[in-house]
Order: structure tokens, then C-alpha cells, then sequence
């Protein structure tokens, strides 16, 4: 027959399901909360990579903006470098995933260790915070005043 329990160990089976269930729960809101401070990581990296180079091209910027360059021509300039160097760091960072699956395939439950979606979701979301990290620091070289910065020289 079954195993005979004292009367006050009773309980839910929901209860004996959290209890179980506790040691993953945490696992998981830790492994979600170093994702989050990676993203944030990421953020910072980039936006002072940007704005760091953005600083070194001040001169020609401000050289550009005298002859006639317009705000959004510095603008597309400096979105366009940022945006390369994203891509470039996306594709390389897809092609590392897929090469590791295999390697984080057991630690998988409910989404395959290829899920497109999953995949496509994540290069999409690290490319958006990309274009914002790129768009402050290209807003502040497009309304650099080139007086001032050739005044400098």
C-alpha cells in the first residue's frame, strides 16, 4: 500500500510542487537578473565606445558643419558608423550561439536550443538598444556649433 504519514506532515500537493520547485524559481530570477545587468552592461559599453569615438571626430564634424554639412547628414553619419559596428557585433554573436547550442541544450526546458524566435528576438532587441546608444551621442555631434570648434584649433 502507500507510505503512512503523521497527520501533521499533510498538506496540498501545490505546496509540495512550491516546495520542490523553489531551488529553480531562484536559479532563474538570478540567471534573469545577470541577463538584465548584461543588457545594462551592454548599454554603457556601447554608448561610450559611440560617444567616445563621436568625441575624436569632433574636429571634422565641426569641419563638415562649416562647409555646409547639415545636422542630419552629421546625424546619418554617425548612425550609420555606430549601426555597422552593431551588426557586425550581432552577426558575430549569432554565429557564437549557434555554435554553443549544443553545449547549453540541457539546460533548455520548453524552447529548443535553436528557436528562431528566441534567437531573431534577442538580435532584435540588442539592436534597438544599439540604435538608442548610437542616437544620443549622433543628436549631440549634429548640433555641434562649428565656430566653436574651430575656433578651438
Amino acid at each position: 500500500m502507500g507510505t503512512r504519514r503523521p497527520a501533521h506532515t499533510i498538506r496540498a500537493m501545490s505546496g509540495y510542487v512550491r516546495e520542490q520547485m523553489a531551488e529553480t524559481r531562484f536559479t532563474l530570477t538570478l540567471i534573469g537578473v545577470l541577463a538584465a545587468i548584461a543588457l545594462l552592461l551592454c548599454l554603457v559599453g556601447l554608448y561610450s565606445v559611440i560617444a567616445y569615438a563621436v568625441s575624436l571626430r569632433t574636429h571634422e564634424i565641426g569641419v563638415r558643419m562649416a562647409l555646409g554639412a547639415q545636422g542630419s547628414d552629421v546625424l546619418r553619419l554617425v548612425l550609420g558608423k555606430g549601426m555597422a559596428m552593431v551588426v557586425v557585433g550581432v552577426a558575430a554573436g549569432l554565429i557564437g550561439a549557434l555554435a554553443l547550442t549544443r553545449a547549453g541544450a540541457s539546460l533548455l526546458f520548453g524552447v529548443g536550443a535553436r528557436d528562431p524566435l528566441t534567437f531573431v528576438g534577442v538580435a532584435l532587441l540588442l539592436s534597438i538598444v544599439a540604435l538608442v546608444a548610437c542616437y544620443l551621442p549622433a543628436r549631440r555631434a549634429a548640433r555641434i556649433n562649428p565656430i566653436e570648434v574651430l575656433r578651438h584649433e
